[in-house]
């Protein structure tokens, strides 16, 4: 990847501890910085300046990137670890989402939708691909439209994160510009970026506080919200589970709601197909949804087959302690084919279903669900009373 770093970057000091409100220590990462300069802090804003640049011991009157330094500064300001000191008149961008050229490296495919880990000067944060745009043509440069990368392919795409990260354009600042993407699970590098732009509907874009809130929801109807996450091959007995579950909730006067996923492809997925990325933001859109409704103060059944242990886990991450149970419906791949309601692994392997979990797409089962089910030893009047018990043991 192309370092596109000049004499004519702007001065990016990035603070790495803190001594007292006027004495920080750090690493100027780009450009120069001089004594008595005025200088503002990101990405909080106060404002200060440069009254001793120590190197090493000795005081300078102006320094150049890259270099480890102490300063001092001329007002005392709030300034905490991973904070940047910039020009007062040439500030860095503060945002959650942006536009970059993306460089995938890894074996596996660029999954729009999933989650990863950005790591930048500017800060860290999960992050997601929430749009690719377009690949980039290696040798001619043209824009391909495409829904995913593979390794050594590029190509520009919207980045979505979880908490703002300070940053510059890329073709102002390479060092501030510059991020990686890590497995959220291993940490291994998947791919570096390079950001163009923020977007600006970010910033506008404010959660709003509201008095009702999920407890008052919950209270009027007398129970506590769950999520019960129904997860196994196609077959395996989920939606047959799930709707029993469901009944037997209401027998118990309970405020359920069953997301099973052939209906929800019917309206809210109905644009998306069976690739790997289309699972991906299949599984998203659900774990939005179910958010919404957790929130509402209900029980939420979802019967998906949800094959990525990524995407389980991003749904996971959304919700508190005890309120997302995951459910294994651990049926085998030989019983759920020999069962086969729909037919679908008899087309599938007729070749007239492509991307078919269990046979040509992977399914990876949980490694620590809260429960696990074997619908050859249990019947599912059995395996709804073991969640129904397993819920009603759970701390309020």
């Amino acid at each position: 990847m192309g370092n596109n770093v000049d004499n004519m970057e702007p001065m990016r000091f990035l603070v790495n501890a803190v001594e007292s409100g006027n004495r920080v220590k750090g690493l100027l990462v780009s450009g120069e910085l001089k004594k008595d300069e005025s200088v503002a802090i990101a990405p909080s804003g106060q404002q200060t300046s440069i009254l001793v640049i120590e190197q090493e011991g000795q005081i300078c009157q102006s320094v150049t990137a890259a270099t480890n330094l102490t300063l001092d500064l001329t007002y005392s300001v709030t300034t905490i670890p991973g904070d940047i000191i910039v020009p007062a008149d040439l500030r860095p961008e503060y945002s959650d989402q942006f536009e970059a050229k993306i460089y995938w490296h890894s074996d596996q495919e660029l999954l729009p939708g999933r989650t990863y880990t950005l790591s930048a000067v500017g800060g860290s944060s999960e992050a997601t691909i929430s749009k690719l745009k377009y690949q980039i043509d290696a040798k001619t440069n043209q824009q391909i439209a495409a829904n995913t990368l593979s390794a050594d392919q590029c190509g520009v795409g919207n980045i979505a994160l979880t908490r703002a990260i300070v940053f510059d354009s890329f073709s102002v600042c390479g060092a501030t510009g510059h991020f990686d993407l890590q497995d959220k699970v291993t940490g291994k590098l998947v791919a570096e970026g390079e950001i163009r732009h923020g977007l600006r509907r970010a910033s506008n874009v404010h959660w709003q506080a509201l008095d009702v809130d999920k407890q008052s929801r919950a209270s009027i109807k007398q129970q506590t919200p769950r999520i019960i996450w129904l997860t196994g091959l196609s077959g395996a007995g989920k939606s047959t589970i799930a709707n029993l579950l469901e009944k037997k909730l209401i027998a118990k006067a309970r405020h359920s709601y069953l997301l099973d996923g052939d209906n929800v492809r019917h309206g809210l997925n109905k644009d998306l197909g069976f690739t790997d990325a289309d699972r991906v933001e299949n599984i998203r859109r659900v774990a939005e949804t179910a958010k919404l409704m957790l929130d509402a103060g209900l029980i939420v059944i979802t019967s998906f087959i949800s094959p990525f242990r990524a995407e389980r886990d991003m749904a996971r991450s959304m919700f508190g302690q005890d309120e997302f149970i995951e459910v294994f419906v651990d049926t085998s791949l030989e019983v759920c084919e020999q069962r086969d309601p729909k037919g679908l692994y008899r087309k599938a392997r007729d070749g007239q279903i492509k991307n078919f979990t269990g046979l040509d797409s992977p399914y990876e089962p949980p490694q620590a669900p809260e429960l696990t089910l074997d619908t050859v030893q249990f019947t599912v009047e059995q395996a709804a009373d073991v969640i129904i018990e397993f819920v009603e043991n759970l701390p309020a």
